[in-house]
Protein backbone atom coordinates (compact mmCIF):
# COMPACT_ATOMS: atom_id res chain seq x y z
CA UNK A 1 0.00 0.00 0.00
CA UNK A 2 2.66 2.31 0.64
CA UNK A 3 4.40 1.90 -2.59
CA UNK A 4 1.40 3.03 -4.28
CA UNK A 5 0.16 5.63 -2.16
CA UNK A 6 3.47 7.24 -2.28
CA UNK A 7 4.15 6.58 -5.25
CA UNK A 8 1.20 8.23 -6.03
CA UNK A 9 1.76 11.48 -4.07
CA UNK A 10 5.24 11.71 -4.61
CA UNK A 11 6.43 10.54 -7.96
CA UNK A 12 3.79 10.82 -10.44
CA UNK A 13 4.05 14.46 -9.76
CA UNK A 14 7.50 14.98 -10.18
CA UNK A 15 7.26 12.89 -13.89
CA UNK A 16 4.49 14.94 -15.16
CA UNK A 17 6.90 18.32 -14.16
CA UNK A 18 9.06 16.62 -15.92
CA UNK A 19 7.60 15.83 -18.83
CA UNK A 20 5.84 19.06 -19.17
CA UNK A 21 9.12 21.04 -18.36
CA UNK A 22 10.93 18.56 -21.70
CA UNK A 23 8.07 20.00 -23.92
CA UNK A 24 8.60 23.42 -22.95
CA UNK A 25 11.90 23.60 -23.33
CA UNK A 26 11.56 21.94 -26.54
CA UNK A 27 9.03 24.04 -27.91
CA UNK A 28 10.67 27.28 -26.77
CA UNK A 29 14.03 26.84 -28.44
CA UNK A 30 12.07 25.94 -31.31
CA UNK A 31 10.07 29.42 -31.18
CA UNK A 32 12.92 31.07 -30.98
CA UNK A 33 14.89 29.65 -33.06
CA UNK A 34 12.45 31.55 -36.20
CA UNK A 35 13.90 34.92 -34.17
CA UNK A 36 16.95 35.72 -36.43
CA UNK A 37 19.61 38.49 -34.18
CA UNK A 38 19.76 41.25 -35.81
CA UNK A 39 23.61 41.93 -35.41
CA UNK A 40 24.02 38.59 -37.21
CA UNK A 41 26.00 36.92 -34.26
CA UNK A 42 26.11 33.12 -34.27
CA UNK A 43 25.92 31.08 -31.17
CA UNK A 44 29.77 30.04 -31.68
CA UNK A 45 30.89 33.69 -32.31
CA UNK A 46 28.54 34.98 -29.10
CA UNK A 47 30.67 32.47 -26.64
CA UNK A 48 33.68 33.37 -28.03
CA UNK A 49 32.95 36.80 -27.44
CA UNK A 50 31.92 36.48 -24.27
CA UNK A 51 34.97 34.72 -23.17
CA UNK A 52 37.05 37.04 -24.48
CA UNK A 53 35.05 39.85 -22.74
CA UNK A 54 35.68 37.74 -19.71
CA UNK A 55 39.64 37.21 -20.59
CA UNK A 56 39.00 33.36 -20.92
CA UNK A 57 41.94 32.24 -23.00
CA UNK A 58 42.29 28.14 -22.33
CA UNK A 59 38.78 27.36 -23.56
CA UNK A 60 38.37 25.81 -26.78
CA UNK A 61 34.68 25.81 -28.31
CA UNK A 62 33.61 22.81 -31.02
CA UNK A 63 30.39 21.77 -32.48
CA UNK A 64 28.96 18.66 -31.10
CA UNK A 65 25.98 16.38 -32.73
CA UNK A 66 22.68 16.27 -31.19
CA UNK A 67 20.30 18.40 -30.95
CA UNK A 68 20.50 20.64 -27.40
CA UNK A 69 23.35 18.58 -26.30
CA UNK A 70 25.08 21.80 -25.40
CA UNK A 71 27.64 22.02 -22.18
CA UNK A 72 30.68 23.05 -21.33
CA UNK A 73 33.39 20.72 -20.19
CA UNK A 74 35.09 21.52 -17.03
CA UNK A 75 37.85 19.02 -17.20
CA UNK A 76 38.93 19.30 -20.96
CA UNK A 77 38.03 23.16 -20.70
CA UNK A 78 35.76 22.92 -23.76
CA UNK A 79 32.26 24.10 -25.19
CA UNK A 80 30.56 22.04 -26.75
CA UNK A 81 27.57 23.58 -28.88
CA UNK A 82 24.70 21.96 -30.62
CA UNK A 83 24.60 21.98 -34.48
CA UNK A 84 21.35 24.32 -34.06
CA UNK A 85 23.47 26.54 -31.86
CA UNK A 86 27.01 26.67 -32.96
CA UNK A 87 26.63 27.90 -36.37
CA UNK A 88 22.84 29.47 -36.32
CA UNK A 89 22.00 33.12 -35.56
CA UNK A 90 19.13 32.91 -33.63
CA UNK A 91 17.94 34.26 -30.14
CA UNK A 92 17.65 30.71 -29.16
CA UNK A 93 21.12 29.90 -30.29
CA UNK A 94 22.93 33.26 -29.05
CA UNK A 95 20.99 32.11 -25.39
CA UNK A 96 21.79 28.66 -25.38
CA UNK A 97 25.51 29.86 -26.51
CA UNK A 98 25.68 32.21 -23.70
CA UNK A 99 24.46 30.57 -20.94
CA UNK A 100 26.99 27.32 -21.35
CA UNK A 101 30.04 29.97 -21.64
CA UNK A 102 28.18 31.39 -18.39
CA UNK A 103 29.50 27.58 -17.32
CA UNK A 104 32.89 28.31 -18.47
CA UNK A 105 33.23 31.98 -16.37
CA UNK A 106 32.10 30.09 -13.03
CA UNK A 107 34.49 27.78 -13.53
CA UNK A 108 37.31 30.44 -13.95
CA UNK A 109 36.43 32.60 -11.40
CA UNK A 110 35.84 29.07 -9.35
CA UNK A 111 32.43 29.87 -8.19
CA UNK A 112 31.53 27.97 -5.23
CA UNK A 113 28.40 25.95 -5.82
CA UNK A 114 29.91 24.77 -9.38
CA UNK A 115 33.11 23.67 -7.66
CA UNK A 116 30.71 21.94 -4.97
CA UNK A 117 29.07 20.31 -7.89
CA UNK A 118 31.58 18.79 -9.43
CA UNK A 119 32.82 17.27 -6.02
CA UNK A 120 29.76 15.39 -5.91
CA UNK A 121 29.71 14.00 -9.47
CA UNK A 122 31.22 10.48 -8.14
CA UNK A 123 28.68 10.55 -5.23
CA UNK A 124 26.19 11.00 -7.66
CA UNK A 125 26.84 8.53 -10.07
CA UNK A 126 27.23 6.14 -7.57
CA UNK A 127 24.14 7.20 -5.45
CA UNK A 128 21.91 7.84 -8.59
CA UNK A 129 22.83 4.12 -9.78
CA UNK A 130 22.83 1.97 -6.78
CA UNK A 131 21.48 3.90 -3.77
CA UNK A 132 17.79 3.49 -4.44
CA UNK A 133 18.38 -0.51 -5.28
CA UNK A 134 20.43 -1.39 -2.03
CA UNK A 135 17.20 0.66 0.06
CA UNK A 136 14.91 -1.53 -2.02
CA UNK A 137 16.56 -4.83 -1.35
CA UNK A 138 17.37 -3.86 1.89
CA UNK A 139 13.89 -3.60 2.35
CA UNK A 140 12.91 -6.76 0.49
CA UNK A 141 15.37 -8.62 2.62
CA UNK A 142 14.45 -6.62 6.17
CA UNK A 143 17.68 -5.78 6.24
CA UNK A 144 17.90 -2.31 8.16
CA UNK A 145 21.74 -1.28 7.60
CA UNK A 146 21.46 -2.33 3.60
CA UNK A 147 18.50 0.44 3.59
CA UNK A 148 20.48 2.78 5.38
CA UNK A 149 23.34 2.63 3.13
CA UNK A 150 20.88 2.63 0.09
CA UNK A 151 19.47 6.08 1.56
CA UNK A 152 22.49 7.51 2.11
CA UNK A 153 24.14 7.13 -1.32
CA UNK A 154 20.83 8.52 -2.92
CA UNK A 155 20.83 11.40 -0.44
CA UNK A 156 24.85 12.05 -1.84
CA UNK A 157 22.80 11.96 -5.39
CA UNK A 158 19.82 14.59 -4.15
CA UNK A 159 21.97 16.97 -3.02
CA UNK A 160 23.83 16.81 -6.59
CA UNK A 161 20.42 17.58 -8.23
CA UNK A 162 19.83 20.58 -5.19
CA UNK A 163 23.45 22.14 -5.54
CA UNK A 164 22.71 21.96 -9.69
CA UNK A 165 19.64 24.87 -9.15
CA UNK A 166 21.81 27.68 -8.07
CA UNK A 167 24.72 26.86 -10.40
CA UNK A 168 22.19 26.90 -13.44
CA UNK A 169 20.16 29.67 -12.36
CA UNK A 170 23.98 31.41 -11.94
CA UNK A 171 25.08 31.16 -15.49
CA UNK A 172 22.22 32.08 -17.23
CA UNK A 173 21.58 35.63 -14.87
CA UNK A 174 25.61 36.00 -15.88
CA UNK A 175 24.62 35.37 -19.76
CA UNK A 176 21.42 37.81 -19.74
CA UNK A 177 23.52 40.38 -18.42
CA UNK A 178 26.68 40.18 -19.88
CA UNK A 179 24.50 39.99 -23.24
CA UNK A 180 22.41 42.99 -22.05
CA UNK A 181 26.01 45.23 -21.03
CA UNK A 182 27.45 44.53 -23.93
CA UNK A 183 25.02 45.49 -25.86
CA UNK A 184 25.42 42.19 -27.71
CA UNK A 185 21.60 41.98 -28.07
CA UNK A 186 18.41 44.18 -28.13
CA UNK A 187 15.97 44.41 -25.05
CA UNK A 188 13.32 42.91 -26.90
CA UNK A 189 15.67 40.00 -27.90
CA UNK A 190 16.95 39.59 -24.52
CA UNK A 191 13.49 38.90 -23.28
CA UNK A 192 13.54 35.97 -25.54
CA UNK A 193 16.72 34.54 -24.00
CA UNK A 194 15.13 34.76 -20.90
CA UNK A 195 12.34 33.03 -22.06
CA UNK A 196 14.87 30.27 -23.34
CA UNK A 197 16.55 30.31 -20.45
CA UNK A 198 13.43 29.91 -17.87
CA UNK A 199 12.31 27.09 -19.65
CA UNK A 200 15.65 25.62 -19.44
CA UNK A 201 15.69 25.72 -15.99
CA UNK A 202 12.47 24.31 -15.42
CA UNK A 203 14.23 20.92 -16.55
CA UNK A 204 16.69 21.41 -13.56
CA UNK A 205 13.81 22.35 -11.35
CA UNK A 206 11.83 19.04 -12.26
CA UNK A 207 14.93 16.79 -11.87
CA UNK A 208 15.58 18.54 -8.06
CA UNK A 209 11.76 17.69 -7.13
CA UNK A 210 11.69 14.36 -8.92
CA UNK A 211 15.14 13.16 -6.98
CA UNK A 212 13.45 14.50 -3.52
CA UNK A 213 10.02 12.53 -4.20
CA UNK A 214 11.65 9.38 -4.72
CA UNK A 215 13.93 10.29 -1.55
CA UNK A 216 11.08 10.80 0.78
CA UNK A 217 9.11 7.44 -0.42
CA UNK A 218 11.98 5.58 0.01
CA UNK A 219 12.44 7.10 3.39
CA UNK A 220 8.68 7.00 4.82
CA UNK A 221 8.75 3.31 3.34
CA UNK A 222 11.35 2.45 5.43
CA UNK A 223 10.35 4.08 8.66
CA UNK A 224 6.78 2.34 8.10
CA UNK A 225 8.70 -0.76 7.54
CA UNK A 226 10.52 -0.36 10.85
CA UNK A 227 7.37 0.63 12.67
Amino acid sequence: MFFDVYYLFLVVPALLLSMWAQVKVKSTFEDFSKEAVERGITGAQAAAYLLKTNNITDVRIERVSGHLTDHYDPSHKVLRLSESVYGQSTVAAVGVAAHETGHAIQHATKYGPLVLRSTLVPVANIGSAIGPTLAILGLVMSFGLLVDIGLLLFAGSVLFYLVTLPVEFNASRRAIEILGHSGTMSQEELKGVKKVLSAAAMTYVASAISAIGNFIRLLLISRNRRD
